[in-house]
């Protein structure tokens, strides 16, 4: 009787004991990043946050001031003007990546092996270092008939061009480099949906004598939503976060006419050593990425729904 009792629940042990070791070890395989994680980012992150409360003296001890930082950041003049900055320069950024990496995807979808050489080609800029394209695009901008561009613009007998030290085209200029390092990544990100829709009913769109403007909006649009909200996301984001490519390029000139939100926090916390007011700036931003993605992925959820 003992025996007949004791045999399934050694079993049940066993079992017990195999999905105990099941679940641990794909922690295991985690526990490498997330510590990295860990200490490079979360713990940053909340040092930061809890910083933005603090008048920062080092070697003096810091000194407490509540929102004071918040108050200063947000009614400082220059703050507001690169609030406007970071608008014009991500929605441009956002709108111009978005619709060419659809053209891309567009254009390379296929089978093909000449256009997998030329995705891989056309995919470079968006796994070459942004400080390594900033500098690229400098020297392309160089403000002499010796660049690029002007040398070009020379050709068709137009004058030179000061892209980056015009106070009215500068941030523009930034936009455009912009536009050239992410739309590859939305391309890709589209082709992995475009590889997603159902062939035939590009096949019966074709039979009904549909134009190519109605197959792509009542048929491929339909189909890659996901993959565009995804897009959108990651747009909306990278928009308000960006830095290097203004940083290399222009660093804020010429007269702040490039300054978007992160360079004068940079420049607030690492300039002026107002480490303060720079964790205050960097927390309204954070706070700002993370509505904004709240509520795309809301409209997201809206759409499917529908």
């Amino acid at each position: 009787m003992t025996a007949t009792v004791s045999a399934p629940a050694a079993r049940r042990g066993l079992v017990k004991g195999a999905l105990g070791k099941r679940n641990i070890v794909p922690w295991l395989f985690l526990a490498p990043g997330l510590l990295l994680a860990l200490v490079f980012k979360f713990w940053p992150m909340a040092k930061g946050i809890w910083l933005s409360f603090f008048h920062v003296r080092p070697f003096l001890g810091n000194e407490w001031i509540g929102l004071d930082n918040y108050t200063r950041v947000l009614t400082d003049h220059r703050f507001q003007e690169s609030i406007g900055h970071t608008l014009i320069l991500g929605i441009g950024q956002a709108v111009g990546a978005i619709l060419l990496g659809f053209a891309l995807a567009l254009l390379l979808e296929g089978q093909a092996r000449s256009l997998k050489f030329l995705r891989t080609a056309v995919f470079l800029p968006a796994v070459t270092a942004t400080a390594v394209v900033g500098e690229l695009w400098r020297l392309m901008y160089y403000p002499t008939s010796d660049g690029l561009l002007n040398s070009g613009l020379h050709f068709f007998g137009l004058g030179t061009v000061q892209f980056l030290d015009n106070p009215n085209i500068a941030l523009y200029s930034t936009m455009v480099m912009g536009i050239w390092i992410w739309a590859p990544y939305n391309m890709v990100i589209f082709l992995a949906g475009l590889a997603g829709v159902d062939r035939s009913l590009y096949e019966a769109a074709a039979m009904d004598g549909v134009s190519l403007w109605q197959r792509l909006r009542h048929v491929t649009l339909p189909a890659i939503r996901p993959a565009l909200m995804i897009v959108l996301t990651l747009a909306t984001i990278r928009g308000l976060r960006v830095f290097t490519e203004v940083y290399v390029l222009t660093g804020g000139g010429p007269a702040g006419s490039t300054d978007v939100w992160m360079t004068r926090a940079y420049t607030l916390g690492f300039t002026r050593n107002d480490i303060g007011g720079a964790s205050a700036a960097s927390v309204v931003l954070l706070c700002v990425t993370l509505l904004l993605t709240v509520m795309v992925n809301h409209l997201r959820k809206r759409g499917e729904a529908r």
